[in-house]
């Protein structure tokens, strides 16, 4: 028996071993398997980014805090005020559970889609930071661990004139040059000059022309050194998606988004079928149940959910898991904070079909100053191995870019 071990159990030792984990282990004590661990509050602020971001924090009786970011949306804090009480004194490793507590609860205000799933993926969120820093794990182990060590990010780009190809293309060598980025993306739902009538969602011809040329100057101006792909933002109909992505078919294009309104599954399917042209969609569909009938049907071929609105981490996992049975790889939207950029990566690295991570802030110069760590660098983000999603909020700029009238978060 050695000295330290027989010491810690001596009675007339100064300390026995239930005051040295009382008395100096502090907060360790509780972390050792979490299962004595509360949730005594859920904080909001929103900060003013490129769009206005949600962040969350969970508070537990331990001192440690969990952060998570929930997308953009009117009411989205007013929704996690309300949901407070449903959490509040339960064991924030009970990912799942709490999870489902939250959807079933929150079903009056439409837990199947909308803002109220958003509400819930910010404290998904943060319960993975917060489960990951009580067991000492990153998130990505939360989740299964993980494929690979760097998560690719696509740029998305843009320049004061959109409709310009040419601009398009000094643009899109500029940041694979000057920025470090391999893959991209343009927006094609811009003006061309030929618009008659936008609200009939038909392209004209001249229009279908001047979106090929956007396409063939970006794509030929890269080439081989960047991924490159276009944005449509739901606007076309569908005959004018079709026709826009035959036109398209001979260049090197990574694929063309979300081409036509999200509501009508049907539509979707036969423009994607209709095209060797790879479609992607997925940022405006909710949860893997939604998610699920656009891989099955055939009617995307990469699936693109929004981590911290379509229903979080491990949410946004499980639609990679369907969309692996298929074959289907996942390029996950992004408009988020550090917070949820990381959050995503997390599940990037953990997923085998993962392609890559939008950023969406390259022109916002303080994007990386509201975390002490660095997340993107050279066109990649390297997944850290601290406990939980691994990034620290900067308060200091947090509450320097705050919207009007937050309030910064309390202190543990």
């Amino acid at each position: 028996m050695g000295r330290e071990y027989a010491e810690l159990h001596d009675p007339n030792a100064e300390y026995t071993m239930r005051e040295l984990s009382a008395e100096t282990m502090g907060v360790t004590a509780k972390r050792g398997g979490g299962r004595d661990i509360e949730i005594t509050d859920v904080q909001t602020t929103m900060v003013d980014g490129n769009f206005p971001w949600t962040l969350v924090r969970v508070y537990t009786d331990a001192g440690i805090v969990g952060t998570g970011e929930a997308y953009w949306g009117a009411g989205v804090p007013e929704l996690i005020e309300r949901m407070k009480p449903f959490v509040v004194g339960e064991n924030p490793l009970d990912i799942d559970r709490l999870y489902e507590h939250l959807i079933q609860k929150m079903s009056g205000e439409g837990s199947v889609e909308g803002v109220t799933v958003t509400a819930i993926s910010g404290i998904e969120v943060a319960l993975h930071d917060l489960a990951g820093k009580i067991l000492e794990l990153p998130a990505y182990q939360l989740l299964g661990g993980k494929y690979r060590d760097e998560v690719r990010v696509y740029n998305d780009c843009h320049t004061e004139a959109e409709a310009d190809p040419e601009a398009c293309a000094d643009e899109a060598e500029r940041v694979v040059e000057e920025l470090g980025y391999d893959a991209l993306k343009f927006d094609l739902d811009v003006p061309s000059g030929f618009e008659k009538d936008r609200a009939n969602r038909h392209l004209r011809p001249g229009e279908i022309r001047h979106k090929a040329e956007i396409v063939e100057k970006v794509t030929e101006r890269v080439k081989d050194r960047a991924d490159v792909a276009f944005d449509c933002h739901w606007t076309f109909s569908g005959e004018s998606a079709k026709r826009l992505a035959a036109a398209i078919e001979e260049y090197d294009v990574w694929w063309l988004e979300d081409p036509v309104p999200p509501e009508n599954l049907q539509v979707q399917e036969e423009v994607t079928k209709s095209t060797i042209t790879p479609i992607a969609v997925g940022e405006n569909r909710y949860r893997v149940t939604e998610e699920r009938r656009l891989i099955e049907n055939g009617a995307v071929d990469i699936v693109a959910p929004d981590l911290p609105k379509v229903g979080g981490m491990r949410e946004t996992r499980k639609i990679a898991d369907v969309a692996n049975q298929y074959y289907v790889p996942v390029a996950m939207h992004n408009v988020a904070s550090p917070v949820a950029t990381m959050a995503a990566a997390h599940v990037a690295t953990a997923v085998p079909n993962s392609l890559a991570v939008e950023f969406h802030s390259y022109e916002l110069d303080w994007w990386d100053d509201l975390v002490e760590e660095t997340v993107i660098e050279d066109g990649s983000i390297t997944v850290p191995e601290e406990p939980g999603l691994g990034v620290t909020l900067d308060l200091d700029t947090v509450e320097e870019r705050m919207v009007d009238g937050e309030e910064l978060f309390e202190e543990a």
